[in-house]
């Protein structure tokens, strides 16, 4: 009977250091450990999902034990909300002012930013002027019919030197915050996919980058005029965002890290012809 006792506590102890080592294995995974090389799902839009797929399968990731899957999506509201409710881990398409407007308007799904990427400028483009300067009066600018590239493209004119804004302007404002208008431009809504199409019927046209590559325009070569990385275009900076729970977890800001690899970032140089330029700051850079 005292061996049968023995050996039942022997088997005891067994269990509880089995149950101690599974769980602090599970918790040690669930905080960002290595134990199981937790995949950490990786949700992105147009361009950026090429940019993912090439990390995801890259030696660099490998090295960083990161095993990255990544999902494509259409939507950005949806794919923001997927990622807010865990069902995607990070995601990886939204300019700093794009994820504070989310954030306002969706109090109880909140993001948080764990790094920045990119910036992909914003450029003026025409087929039939080649600087600023030939720009006549009364001149039909082409402008995004969405709040966020509406002001984006106001403050490009701006920085351009061709309207001025009023003080109170913000991320959201639109052509009733033009406090001086000099060249006395006329604006024309589109959609911002239909950029590339309209230049040839219209003077001026304002087209972000992504949708510039798509019709296969070089925003360093081919606009008369762009964004600069500079504090008046921060908010345009894109950033890696994921459920504001999650904004210090460590193996998602490996993913950070890795963007910014040399070797990764040579990549999509070539891959975007420039086009997508790195932005490696402090994400105080963005709130300051």
């Amino acid at each position: 009977m005292r061996q049968k006792h023995k050996k039942r506590i022997l088997w005891w102890i067994i269990g509880i250091i089995i149950v101690v080592v599974i769980g602090g294995g599970l918790s040690f995974a669930a905080n960002g450990g290595q134990i199981g090389k937790k995949e950490i799902t990786v949700g992105t839009i147009g361009p950026d999902v090429q940019v993912w797929q090439h990390i995801a399968k890259s030696k660099q990731a490998k090295k960083a034990g990161l095993k990255i899957r990544v999902k494509s999506f259409t939507d950005p509201v949806s794919l923001n909300k997927a990622t807010a409710s865990g069902e995607i881990d990070v995601n990886a398409f939204q300019s700093w002012s794009y994820l504070q407007t989310y954030n306002k308007e969706n109090k109880t799904a909140q993001l948080a930013a764990l790094g920045t990427t990119y910036l992909e400028p914003m450029g003026i483009y025409s087929d039939r002027y080649h600087k600023l300067s030939e720009i006549p009066d009364g001149a039909t600018v082409a402008i995004a019919n969405n709040p966020a590239n509406t002001a984006r493209g106001l403050l490009l004119l701006q920085s351009a030197g061709l309207i001025k804004l009023k003080s109170g302007f913000t991320s959201t404002s639109g052509t009733n915050m033009i406090a001086s208008n000099p060249h006395h431009l006329k604006f024309k809504e589109i959609d911002d996919t239909t950029g590339p199409r309209v230049l040839k019927s219209t003077d001026l046209v304002l087209i972000g980058n992504t949708i510039a590559l798509t019709g296969h325009l070089n925003v360093l070569k081919d606009s008369i005029y762009h964004e600069k990385v500079n504090q008046t275009t921060k908010n345009n900076i894109n950033v890696l965002a994921t459920a504001k729970k999650n904004r210090n977890n460590k193996t998602y800001k490996k993913l950070v890290t890795l963007y910014h690899n040399k070797q990764i970032q040579a990549w999509i140089t070539k891959k975007y012809q420039g086009t997508k330029v790195e932005v490696n700051k402090p994400l105080s850079y963005l709130q300051k």
